[in-house]
């Protein structure tokens, strides 16, 4: 295994910098018969694709699809949104053309949105408060609890419950 030449090879290791840009100007190292070469690395962007390129692909499957016609899924779930809409909207106008006093329902809505917008400050307000949103929240567990136990556990209060929903919904609808 071992060659009876005269020519040993000798590794070093120093300790001083070395410039690049003085090694690059120097002829290469590899004419030398007793310098190795190691092949060049391949980074990965060179083995792999790049994002730009698995997108632009996914694009052109895209536009394959709508030059031949046939609807996405996206398209019809867009359409069924559509008409839904206008369904919604069609009822909320044939309620409004109903309503006799519109002043007063506009103004009433107007109410409501405004006391919204205000409990929902108290309530963050409230929330920033050290120990209240702790205490709040233990007290609805216990009512809570309290409720499901006085009016859901036993058949006959779970009747009872069911009665009273129904004749309050019957005294607000005015149905008899």
């Amino acid at each position: 295994m071992a060659s009876a030449s005269s020519t040993a090879l000798s590794l070093s290791s120093s300790s001083t910098f070395v410039d690049a840009k003085a090694l690059a100007r120097q002829k290469p190292l590899a004419s030398s018969p007793q310098c190795v070469t190691l092949p060049t690395l391949t980074f990965q962007s060179q083995i792999r694709p790049s994002r730009n390129t698995v997108y632009y692909r996914k694009m052109a499957r895209n536009v394959v699809a709508m030059a031949t016609g046939t609807e996405t899924p996206t398209e019809l779930a867009t359409t069924t949104t559509e008409t839904e809409t206008l369904e919604i909207t069609k009822k909320v106008q044939e309620a409004w053309d109903k309503v006799e006093d519109k002043y007063a329902v506009s103004t009433l809505a107007f109410v409501v949105v405004v006391a919204l917008w205000g409990s929902t400050g108290i309530v963050s307000a409230i929330d920033r408060l050290p120990l209240i949103p702790g205490i709040l929240e233990l007290v609805g567990i216990g009512y809570t609890a309290w409720f499901g136990y006085k009016n859901l556990i036993f058949k006959p209060d779970r009747e009872a419950l069911l009665q009273k929903i129904n004749d309050t919904y019957k005294e607000i609808t005015g149905s008899s």
